[in-house]
């Protein structure tokens, strides 16, 4: 079995988080890495590995241990998600799409503030949540884009929910989301409207909506560069019922968890922290003669690769450094240095795994390019990285600026 991309030695893991990594490396070479191909040459949805992830507890690795689950915290998370990319993209990150609904919803909102009589009612309704998963296999998602601003967090989401007969009705639409027509709920981040008043991001609900519900629709085709497996259509939304209970959060806790817990946007790191690792495991085979489906041929001896290898791993290294510390540092109200470390940390592992990918192709030669090998998807899989709501590259590379010269209030 491949080695640990975070030597449990050398990075202090816990026994959990140890045996946790090992189990994801693990059931990733044996089911992930044999099927990654082929959803991604169909640009269809991983369904067969979600049976398996389904039958073998992954749905609820985030789910509190006393409700069921296997009470992974944020740390433990990620670091079996970069064991997931690192063998299949796609499924990592629509993985994620679905732990979140539980992360959210568990670890998150226990940090945050909220009466008793509140805590007590979505603790009711989360355990509804839960079961869901754990007892009947549903798989969530998690659609945030719209085409606008509102995915970055700095204005409303334009889809909203009015109060209705014991309920909320829903109407918009979302780009980008992934799992859709797969998922068995679809966790929508929506505005809730007060009549003519203004919509604010304050006033963000958090609502399940199973995918028959009357009025959901799955439009539009996909075919994109990479990430093929997600298959992200657009979900539209009109005159969506659903009841109270679907609230997977209380009215104004997402917009505390985003301002308090700001690392829970990181949680698509993962996914190409561990495509980093997949490329410099790739051209460490490709140079040694040992890559499955390629000649037994040696190409290590030429110093020019000795020292592309070199560099790639010093890269790799310093990614994931920042990213451990970052991931280790989340928690309810981090400090600004922790912020901006977090906001360093995504711009490094979006970009440095694309980058490795590029250097990894030039290294490696035209061979490696064939569609039957496994470098030419990861190269166009950790191109997308770069490009992911709510902090893109450039945004996090805006914030970082602004908040490195600015304290808060402060303006010219």
């Amino acid at each position: 079995m491949d080695a640990s991309i975070f030597d449990p030695r050398g990075f202090r893991l816990s026994p959990f988080e140890a045996d946790l990594c090992a189990r994801a490396r693990e059931f990733g070479e044996r089911v992930l890495a044999p099927r990654a191909a082929q959803w991604d040459r169909e640009a269809s949805f991983p369904v067969a590995n979600y049976e398996d992830m389904r039958r073998e507890g992954w749905l609820g690795i985030c789910i509190p241990r006393e409700e069921g689950g296997w009470g992974a915290d944020f740390r433990a998370y990620c670091l079996a998600a970069a064991e997931f990319g690192r063998y299949c993209g796609a499924t990592a990150l629509t993985w994620n799409m679905h732990v979140c609904s539980t992360l959210w919803t568990g670890l998150l909102t226990d940090d945050l503030e909220m009466d008793e009589a509140t805590r007590a009612t979505h603790r009711s309704r989360r355990a509804l949540h839960y079961d869901r998963i754990l007892r009947e296999g549903a798989v969530f998602s998690q659609p945030f884009s719209e085409g606008g601003a509102a995915a970055a967090g700095t204005v409303a989401f334009g889809t909203t929910a009015t109060r209705d007969g014991g309920g909320f009705c829903i109407n918009g639409r979302k780009i980008f989301a992934s799992l859709a027509g797969h998922a068995d709920y679809y966790g929508i981040l929506c505005t809730e409207q007060h009549g003519e008043e203004k919509l604010s991001r304050r006033d963000t609900l958090y609502l399940a909506v199973p995918k028959g519900t009357p009025g959901v629709a799955v439009e539009g085709d996909w075919d994109p560069l990479g990430m093929r497996g997600t298959v992200s259509r657009n979900l539209v939304f009109r005159d969506v019922w659903v009841p109270e209970e679907a609230m997977l959060m209380p009215p104004g806790l997402y917009f505390q968890a985003a301002s308090r817990w700001p690392h829970m946007f990181m949680t698509l790191t993962p996914t190409y922290m561990g495509l980093a690792q997949a490329t410099l495991d790739f051209t460490i085979r490709y140079l040694r003669g040992e890559q499955p489906g390629t000649p037994p041929v040696k190409r290590r001896m030429y110093p020019t690769k000795q020292i592309a290898v070199a560099e790639m791993r010093v890269m790799l290294e310093q990614t994931k450094a920042l990213w451990f510390q970052a991931v280790s540092e989340a928690g309810p109200d981090p400090s600004k240095e922790a912020v901006l470390r977090a906001l360093a940390a995504q711009h490094t592992v979006m970009e440095n795994a694309a980058a490795l990918a590029a250097k990894a192709v030039r290294t490696c030669g035209g061979q490696s390019m064939l569609k039957t090998l496994p470098l030419e998807r990861i190269f166009r899989d950790s191109r997308c990285g770069s490009l992911m709501l709510p902090w893109t590259a450039e945004l996090c590379i805006d914030r970082i600026g602004r908040d490195s010269l600015y304290e808060k209030g402060e303006a010219d």
